[in-house]
């Protein structure tokens, strides 16, 4: 049998059913990162909600006060003045049929999609491309918009979308464990408020069942809800 490591041998004594503080995570997941590489701070937030009911989904964006620590590819769906604009604040790839053309190629290596409003006839010839990957431009969550400059540079800097899974979850990075650590707790304080406040109106009894904070190689941690205002 091979021999553990220090770290493997402390997550196997490791109490699975502890309540952490937001701060003993943050911690906990540094005495047990793999320092071989930058790893992803990852939050997992399961919800009493049934998202195959229209009434049940929770969804939005939320902008992260440290950003992600990741490189947001964004392409962007717009014409003169408005495609100058995109590609001034930093877009990866602006056109309009022609980029429709390269996505349905099979090019879609982006994490987010924005189009202006004027865009859409050409971006509708995409649902069953973007659909599925998430990609799909929506006005509700501010990426069809006539204002392409600041929706690229907030997608840039840090924002998020937050979309609950079919088992009710939602799951997503709020950084790196290079950050510091007011950082990481800022990032989550963030994105646990933001999905409080998306409560669908078909959620009924208790909303927030489990938050888990993890990292790439790191253990599970049961966040204490106490810590989430209005959880």
């Amino acid at each position: 049998m091979a021999k553990l490591t220090k770290i493997q041998k402390a997550r196997a004594e490791m109490d699975r059913e502890k309540l952490y503080s937001v701060d003993d995570a943050i911690k906990t997941l540094r005495e047990n990162s793999s320092k071989k590489f930058d790893e992803t701070v990852e939050v997992a937030i399961n919800l009493g909600v049934d998202p195959r009911h229209a009434d049940q989904m929770v969804r939005g964006m939320v902008s992260l006060p440290s950003g992600t620590g990741k490189d947001v590819k964004v392409a962007v769906f717009a014409r003169g003045d408005n495609a100058d604009k995109a590609t001034a604040a930093g877009a990866d790839k602006v056109g309009a049929e022609d980029l429709m053309e390269d996505m349905q190629a099979g090019n879609l290596d982006y994490d987010r999609v924005i189009a202006t409003p004027d865009m859409m006839g050409v971006v509708g010839r995409l649902g069953k491309v973007l659909g599925p990957k998430g990609l799909m431009p929506n006005p509700k969550l501010g990426t069809v918009t006539p204002n392409v400059e600041q929706a690229v540079k907030d997608a840039k800097g840090g924002q998020v979308e937050f979309r609950v899974e079919k088992m009710g979850i939602v799951h997503t990075g709020i950084g790196k464990m290079s950050f510091k650590d007011a950082d990481i707790k800022a990032n989550f304080e963030s994105i646990s408020q933001a999905v409080v406040k998306a409560k669908p109106s078909g959620s009924k009894g208790k909303y927030v069942k489990k938050v888990t904070l993890t990292s790439t190689m790191g253990p599970g941690l049961k966040i204490d809800l106490s810590e989430i205002e209005g959880a």
